[in-house]
């Protein structure tokens, strides 16, 4: 009986980077591409680059990936005899493989039965220990009621972790230091579970202090084939999603590798697996290992290790697919260098990592790094989908040469328009923490003043270049440096908003290409050399220097010195009313995102801080709390509903407070 599944034309049920990223490698081995897309991404990078491609959704583009017979119908009017779910959405749902498979489709990944297995972190667990597997302690069992799992944490001593057995991406998962803040952290992380999983159930386990998250590549065939290709370093988390990955670990030595790679080619063959996956263990201080979980697909950060060993996983994937044999043997494989990987995310970081959307007006990805992304200038960054939307990895000799490469490109990277982690990144790679290899999941908990707070140095200078740049593109029409007039002599008072502060700097013009720029009563000279549409080049106090900026309207958008920064001017407006935030009573969304619970109903009292709506967004959920304490008059959402940011979603009346409606 022949073991091979030949097939010629892929489908990627997938968007943005990891699309693009199988359709790189399927065409280098002469597959044919066909690309899916939601109406959120018709002129998606994705869309563009494969051979074909067919609308899958609307209008709930959020939905459109996760719609199991919109993308078998796309496979069979594009002829696709193969589908790659890519990372995400519909790559570890057992019934979509299953779908494919009665659909005479080759699903390139494991089996239905395997996903089904590892898919349950409940039952993984019991599966795991069976085998011999070292797992934490903790409770699986089907009684899901809040006592029992009270007494089981109870019973387990604290900290605890409560984690979705449906789970992955952080989600539905909280950590418990305290018996007292059992109970509501339980019913949120089962409302996340419910929301983003369709399953609230939950397991505990035994929390481990200050651990590192090490996670071992494999891959196995059908043939009986099994080996890993190392470890990946994947501690720097915040809300427990990975910010940056790096292989080798810098906690693993050659023997703690062996172990633990021998630990998960075991699992893999205990249930028959085929194809690329990753077991996920924690690493405490003393160099003991424990299982966590099983990811059935390739990772985000697969390309560290093809980074190290020079071998490309897609391919792979592709080959086991269609029924060869593992290319190499386990000691066929070589380890060279360094790799170290990070996510840039469009979300605001001072903010609490919100996520953000809306158009990327500047995109220019460094020379020298890898980096995968689906963008452009102009691209459109949708609300839909998990924040994520590059990653950059440095590649080299040791680890420090890899940091200092990875951190040089991060900050040339230039991306506008929409506010991303860049900076905060660019803050954990310089970090001396993270330098010396010390980082466990608990760093950014640890350092968060350190990478937190923004450059003052780089903001002062860049509050001088933007009050210039605002000044010399004034108008609808540029002619380059010099070409305004000499002013009268006195300055003209630039009043904008620098990253969310207020700023005031005078500017005059002394003589061609010369500015005076006044600001906390200094001056500072600026000489222009170049201005071009999106790129000066100049002078400042001496310093030759330059920056890439955009602008459009009354917005500004600017990197200096490695550091992004957004300008808002308000020269010519009225200086705007402070007032309390919620003042007015009306609670607004944060962001843009999808009501996904309702916490109270007009007419209710409520007390200020009390939730009230809560949305999602990028995968993430943000509860929304009444800004007052008095009765609600009105929710103006549903569940469901997609809103916008700044939209009114509730106002209160407030209460009066002791003193107000008094006599004077």
């Amino acid at each position: 009986m022949s073991t091979m599944t030949p097939f010629s034309k892929i489908l990627v049920a997938n968007r943005g980077e990891i699309a693009l990223r199988v359709m790189r490698s399927a065409k280098i081995l002469g597959y044919r591409t066909v690309a899916v897309y939601s109406s959120a991404d018709a002129r998606a990078a994705h869309v563009a680059a494969a051979d074909q491609a067919v609308c899958i959704g609307e209008p709930l583009p959020a939905q459109s990936y996760l719609r199991i017979p919109a993308i078998i119908d796309a496979a069979r009017a594009s002829g696709a005899d193969a589908v790659h779910p890519g990372y995400g959405f519909l790559a570890e749902n057992e019934d979509f493989a299953a779908t494919c498979r009665e659909s005479g489709l080759v699903f390139i990944g494991p089996s239905p039965e395997a996903i089904r297995a590892m898919g349950d972190k409940a039952g993984a667990k019991r599966l795991m220990m069976q085998a011999g597997v070292p797992c934490i302690p903790g409770y699986q069992g089907e009684d899901q009621s809040e006592q029992r799992l009270a007494d089981e944490a109870a019973w387990l001593g604290y900290p605890v972790m409560i984690k979705a057995t449906a789970g992955g991406g952080g989600r539905g998962m909280r950590l418990v230091k305290s018996r007292g803040e059992f109970v509501e952290l339980l019913r949120s992380a089962q409302s996340e579970a419910k929301n983003a999983f369709g399953n609230a159930t939950v397991l505990l386990e035994r929390a481990i202090v200050e651990p590192r998250h090490i996670e071992i590549q494999v891959f196995a065939d059908r043939h009986g084939n099994a080996l890993h290709l190392g470890e990946r370093d994947c501690s720097v988390q915040r809300r427990h999603q990975k910010v940056i990955e790096e292989a080798p670990s810098p906690a693993v030595d050659a023997q703690l590798r062996a172990r633990m790679g021998a630990t998960a080619v075991a699992a893999v063959k205990a249930i028959s697996y085929e194809g690329a996956g990753t077991l996920e263990f924690l690493l405490d201080r003393d160099g003991n290992y424990y299982f966590m979980e099983m990811n059935t697909r390739l990772q985000v950060e697969h390309p560290v290790t093809e980074a190290i060993t020079g071998l490309d996983l897609v391919e792979w994937q592709l080959r086991v697919a269609a029924g060869e044999p593992l290319p190499l043997a386990q000691e066929d494989i070589r380890f060279q260098g360094h790799a170290i990987e990070v996510r840039l995310c469009a979300e605001d970081v001072p903010a609490g990592f919100m996520p953000q959307s809306g158009t990327m007006r500047r995109w220019q990805p460094p020379h020298g790094l890898r980096v995968e992304h689906a963008l452009g200038d102009g691209a459109v960054i949708p609300p839909c989908y998990d924040s994520m939307i590059a990653k950059l990895i440095a590649h080299g000799r040791s680890r420090d040469e890899t940091r200092r490469k990875l951190l040089h490109g991060l900050q040339d990277t230039v991306a506008l328009g929409v506010r991303t982690n860049q900076d905060f990144l660019a803050r954990c790679l310089a970090h001396p923490v993270f330098a010396a290899g010390g980082a466990t999941t608990a760093f950014i908990a640890q350092h968060e003043g350190d990478l937190l707070p923004p450059e003052e140095a780089a903001g002062a200078s860049a509050a001088l270049i933007g009050a210039w740049l605002l000044y010399e593109t004034a108008g609808e029409a540029r002619h380059g440096a010099g070409s305004r007039r000499l002013a009268h002599g006195l300055p003209i008072g630039m009043r904008f908003s620098l990253d969310g502060s207020d700023c005031q700097v005078g500017v005059s013009q002394t003589r061609a290409q010369v500015f005076t720029l006044t600001a906390n009563g200094v001056e500072h000279v600026l000489e222009a050399i170049a201005l071009g549409e999106h790129d000066a080049r100049f002078i400042l106090d001496g310093v030759m220097d330059s920056t890439v900026f955009d602008r459009d309207g009354n917005s500004l958008w600017l990197r200096y010195a490695g550091h992004p920064h957004a300008l808002e001017d308000r020269t010519r407006s009225a200086p705007a009313r402070r007032e309390d935030g919620g003042g007015d009573g009306r609670v607004r969304a944060s962001m843009n995102g999808r009501v996904i619970a309702l916490h109270a109903a007009p007419g209710d009292k409520v007390t200020a801080g009390q939730p009230l709506v809560t949305l999602e967004a990028m995968k993430m959920e943000h509860v929304h709390n009444a800004c007052a304490t008095g009765t609600l008059l009105a929710v103006h959402v549903a569940v469901g509903d997609q809103v916008e940011a700044q939209r009114v979603v509730a106002e209160i009346q407030a209460e009066a407070q002791p003193g107000e409606g008094a006599a004077k």
